[in-house]
């Protein structure tokens, strides 16, 4: 599977989603904002963590603006996967990829901790590799994780089985302890918990590989 990461100034993860994915067997390419192509032949693009542009205007507003993120934008259209992590996610609301908004989180904190979700859905390349109801712990850091839509797109999603994650003790106020939902193809994935920094015992968890290698698994036997 190619992978390209997309790399914003004040991105802080792309380095750690680059290992993640080369780890899980993906060939990886880095791939500037101000790029107005992406790499031929990609099949999957990950946006990912840290503060884009210093999260001035609103987290992610700015970023979404970048000449690559046209391209991501036609390479979903055109059916092609994307995964957006933590401020990645919020790149993704912003482009219109993924529905609803990340808020300030409720009680008004930075967070930082591992936290517990739960795979509400086994049905996407992105969760394949877990069994609904698995619980797993994944790393968050943020101040705007606050998922937030209204009350007839929370009830599409659910109706659509588009939930992927939810937290088991919502950190931030996110409606429905929402942690990750998957666009209507179910080929983009937005999350706000760190499945890259949950992939080598050493960093303290490894419930994210399987998130990996369920995804380049999908490309393999394809």
């Amino acid at each position: 599977m190619r992978a390209a990461v997309i790399v914003f100034p004040g991105s802080n993860c792309d380095r750690d989603m680059a290992v993640a994915l080369k780890a899980a067997g993906a060939d990886v390419s880095m791939v500037w904002h101000k790029d107005a192509s992406l790499p031929d032949n990609v099949d999957l693009v990950a946006v990912p963590g840290g503060f884009s542009f210093g999260d001035y205007l609103r987290c992610g507003a700015i970023a979404a603006q970048s000449p690559i993120c046209k391209a991501v934008v036609t390479h979903a259209a055109r059916g092609g996967y994307v995964l957006g992590v933590c401020n990645g996610f919020q790149v993704l609301t912003e482009t219109g990829l993924l529905p609803g908004a990340l808020m300030r989180n409720a009680n008004l904190k930075f967070i930082c901790k591992t936290v517990e979700l739960k795979v509400e859905t086994s049905a996407s390349a992105y969760t394949e590799g877990y069994n609904a109801g698995d619980t797993v712990g994944y790393p968050v850091a943020h101040h705007d994780g606050n998922y937030t839509v209204d009350d007839a797109t929370l009830a599409t999603l659910k109706g659509d089985d588009r939930i992927a994650f939810t937290y088991t003790d919502n950190p931030n106020g996110s409606v429905a302890d929402i942690a990750g939902v998957l666009s209507e193809n179910r080929r983009v994935l937005g999350m706000m918990p760190h499945p890259e920094r949950a992939v080598d015992a050493g960093h303290g968890g490894t419930d994210g590989q399987a998130l990996f290698r369920g995804l380049i698994a999908q490309f393999a036997s394809a």
